[in-house]
C-alpha cells in the first residue's frame, strides 16, 4: 500500500518562502513510471497542477509558478519537497501531493492534504 504524507508549517508570512515535504512509503520515489507531483486547491476554486520530479529526479513546473517554486527529492529518505517563494495570501490552499502513473496517465495515490494559511 502506497502513502504519501504531506508536512510543513500550516502558516507562512507574506513574501516568505512556503516549505513542504511528501514523505512516501510502499514505493520508491525512483520507480520507473512515475512521477511525483505537487498540487494545490485554494478555497473554493479547483485544483491548480504545479509541477512534478520525475523518478530520475527532472522537475517540470506550471509556467504561472516556475518562476517561484522548486521541487527537490531526497531519495535516502524517500521525500520529495516543495517550496514556493514570495508567498502572498493567494497562495492560501490545500496542498496535496500524488503520485502519476506515466503509463495509465492518472493519479493513483495521493496525500490526505495539508492546509497553508498565508497571513501576517
Amino acid at each position: 500500500q502506497v502513502q504519501l504524507q504531506e508536512s510543513g508549517p500550516g502558516l507562512v508570512k507574506p513574501s516568505q518562502t512556503l516549505s513542504l515535504t511528501c514523505t512516501v512509503s510502499g514505493d520508491s520515489i525512483t520507480t520507473t513510471y512515475y512521477v511525483w507531483s505537487w498540487i494545490r486547491q485554494p478555497p473554493g476554486k479547483g485544483k491548480e497542477w504545479m509541477g512534478i520530479i520525475s523518478n530520475d529526479g527532472r522537475t517540470y513546473y506550471s509556467p504561472s509558478l516556475r518562476n517561484r517554486m522548486s521541487i527537490s527529492r531526497d531519495t535516502s529518505k524517500n521525500h520529495f519537497s516543495l517550496q514556493l517563494s514570495s508567498v502572498t495570501p493567494e497562495d492560501t490552499a490545500v496542498y496535496y501531493c500524488a503520485r502519476k502513473s506515466t503509463i495509465l496517465l492518472g493519479y493513483d495515490y495521493w496525500g490526505q492534504g495539508t492546509q497553508v494559511t498565508v497571513s501576517s
